[in-house]
């Protein structure tokens, strides 16, 4: 069949896609370019930053040693954190008033006032308990102790943090149990499982993939509030910094070294968090590749039959 020239003129014509463009998003781009140009030439010009005053103290024994005085807090914080907030999660999960009321208390006091003032309380934790001793409830001692020399300031500094996160990392495992199904725990029940074991074996490994993130965010923001304890004061390294600027009168390079430190440290642990939360979802990912793959074969199979 032949097309003539007039069938050919009836035919609309062709569609010239013409590129939409976008004049907003090359002005805004034109915009952070010249406020990056601008603060880098802020960051290399301004001698208020000293980068030669900072560079001599970066890698000085006193910091290096603050620097693990600042791992050892946050990682200390971070596991007994944990710890005890796995048990009082359990004890507001508890069908006992006592236990639960308990908990709920703690959680009002360590939630509600602020870590700055639980740090300056357990600095000064000679002053409210002179004494502590090992004896009979509201009897005679066998043994005391002077609080002050007992708590030294890193144990003082660790206590601080570790009671004030086991308030926010209870509220977390919390939320991660209750968002695993009941019917699952109904069923182990059935099963002839205790509680402290279905808890164990089937809710905290499902309980994980909502718990993970939230901690990674808290094991950061812990991170930086090491820099709290210099209340007690413990020689972080937030207080190394200080005592640094103090004889030295640098006040600006000694902090922007120590936010150079907190801002490698905290960049460690957010790669660390990426790689637990990848492993801790790879169920859902798992689960979504064996729901999708049996309907593309049931697929291929209902095409060979119709063939």
């Amino acid at each position: 069949m032949t097309v003539t020239p007039d069938a050919e003129k009836g035919r609309p014509e062709a569609i010239r896609a013409v590129p939409v463009r976008h004049p907003g998003r090359w002005a805004s781009a034109a915009v952070v370019l010249v406020l990056a140009a601008m603060f880098v030439h802020f960051l290399i010009t301004n001698a208020a930053f000293d980068w030669a005053e900072q560079w001599k103290y970066l890698f000085s024994d006193p910091v290096l040693k603050a620097v693990r005085n600042t791992i050892w807090l946050t990682a200390a914080a971070m596991v007994g954190g944990v710890l005890l907030g796995v048990g009082l999660a359990l004890m507001r999960l508890s069908p006992n008033p006592l236990l639960n009321g308990a908990a709920w208390l703690y959680l009002w006091f360590f939630r509600g006032t602020p870590l700055y003032t639980q740090l300056l309380i357990w600095g000064s934790i000679g002053a409210l308990i002179p004494s502590v001793g090992v004896g009979i409830p509201f009897g005679p001692e066998f043994q005391t102790w002077e609080t002050q020399k007992l708590v030294n300031a890193a144990l003082a500094a660790s206590l601080g943090l570790i009671l004030n996160e086991a308030a926010y990392m209870a509220e977390i495992v919390r939320a991660g149990i209750v968002s695993v199904d009941k019917g699952q725990q109904e069923a182990s029940s059935a099963l002839g499982m205790s509680r402290l074991l279905t808890m164990r074996r089937i809710v905290l490994p499902q309980a994980m993939r909502v718990i993970v993130p939230p901690t990674g965010n808290e094991a950061i923001s812990m991170l930086k509030n090491t820099s709290l304890v210099a209340a007690i004061p413990y020689l972080e390294l937030t207080f190394t910094a200080q005592t640094i600027y103090a004889s030295t009168y640098k006040i600006i390079p000694m902090l922007i070294m120590a936010c150079l430190w907190y801002l490698f440290l905290s960049s460690i642990m957010m790669i660390g968090q990426f790689y637990l939360e990848r492993h801790f979802g790879r169920s859902d990912r798992d689960a979504g590749g064996r729901r999708g793959r049996p309907r593309l074969r049931g697929l291929g199979r209902g095409e060979g039959g119709a063939a």
